[in-house]
């Protein structure tokens, strides 16, 4: 069981708070605090104070990929490499049906069918991987395709393209690789702010996860998705911890990444390849003590997640907070600090 809730069209963010006449770092802060029940009111430049010196917080590097290709009546959503597959131009797909400036998901298809795409590329369908899925192979290399004919993936509640350079954050390095969206938690920093949180004694660590395509339309749980936690992150994680630190994940794709990489003696160990580990308030959490996130859809496996770090209580308290002071949800939207002590 997690939160429930009905998520009015108005609070959701439409464009980048830059053409709103803010900074990066001038969304908004909803911070909730486990050990009292507190959910309280901040500016995301605040961030530097609402933590400890000794206190870590974990981002990841991943880069966006411009990972839509549009035809005249159908796009396609480039999601991952297939996992395993010796071929890098077999990817994992989703068909998207056009309509007007949004799409849906495309229930059409059949294998052995190819889809010629700009640039005098073809893809082929080689079968269904999930019931939103392909298995489909690029007649060129994949990337390098993307970042000639590729946008940036958007929904309906974005209403126009924006660039690349909207969706990378200020952590995103390797651009010969990257996600089909983008780890929208950390897009509030920049690099003033980074350097007043190490200055008042915050640590800073990578991880790399690069995200698959995003399921709002179904709610289905994440993709399995490639990871990587670096030897000295995982050092990091544990001498904070062994001093009282706390280490603070930086959006929902660290969580799984360090979840994914704790040892059965409850320590990050250093670790790389694709991860399907899913957080529960079952499975619960061992690798971080808090999570700075977006705000997430109705009925999103995410919110399970953040069930497992907050609790029932105090989610539903900070999505009422949320709604009734008007946050906005999304990529560009607001911003969520839970911390569980």
């Amino acid at each position: 069981m997690t939160v429930e809730f009905t998520l009015p069209p108005a609070l959701e963010a439409h464009e980048p708070p830059e053409s709103r006449g803010r900074s990066r770092d001038g969304v908004r802060l909803l911070v909730s605090r486990r050990a009292t029940g507190e959910v309280s009111h901040y500016g995301f430049r605040d961030l530097p104070a609402l933590l400890d010196p000794g206190d870590l917080l974990v981002v990841n590097t991943s880069a966006t990929l411009p990972a839509a290709v549009r035809l005249d009546r159908i796009g396609v959503h480039f999601s991952t490499p297939v996992p395993s597959a010796d071929d890098d131009r077999l990817w994992l797909v989703e068909l998207r049906r056009l309509t007007g400036k949004a799409s849906a998901p495309y229930s059409g298809g059949s294998p052995g069918e190819w889809i010629p795409l700009p640039g005098g590329a073809t893809l082929t369908l080689v079968g269904r991987r999930t019931r939103r899925l392909w298995e489909a192979r690029l007649s060129t290399e994949v990337v390098p395709y993307l970042r000639r004919h590729g946008v940036p993936i958007r929904y309906g509640y974005v209403r126009r393209d924006w660039p690349t350079a909207a969706y990378q954050t200020a952590f995103a390095y390797d651009r010969s690789s990257g996600g089909a969206e983008m780890p929208s938690a950390a897009r509030p920093f920049t690099p003033e702010l980074v350097t007043r949180l190490v200055s008042g004694g915050v640590h800073i660590a990578p991880i790399t996860l690069h995200t698959g395509v995003a399921s709002p339309e179904a709610g289905e749980p994440p993709y399995a998705e490639r990871y990587e936690v670096p030897e000295a992150t995982a050092a990091l994680v544990g001498h904070v911890r062994k001093r009282g630190g706390r280490v603070i994940a930086v959006g929902t794709t660290a969580v799984r990444a360090l979840e994914t990489s704790v040892d059965g003696s409850g320590n990050v160990r250093a670790a790389k390849g694709w991860t399907e580990h899913v957080v529960t308030p079952k499975s619960g959490v061992r690798a971080v003590d808090g999570l700075l996130t977006g705000l997430h859809e109705p009925k999103s496996s995410h919110l399970l997640m953040l069930t497992a770090i907050a609790g029932q209580d105090l989610l539903a308290a900070t999505y009422a907070a949320a709604l009734s002071e008007g946050y906005l949800w999304h990529e560009f939207g607001d911003v969520n600090l839970i911390v569980a002590r």
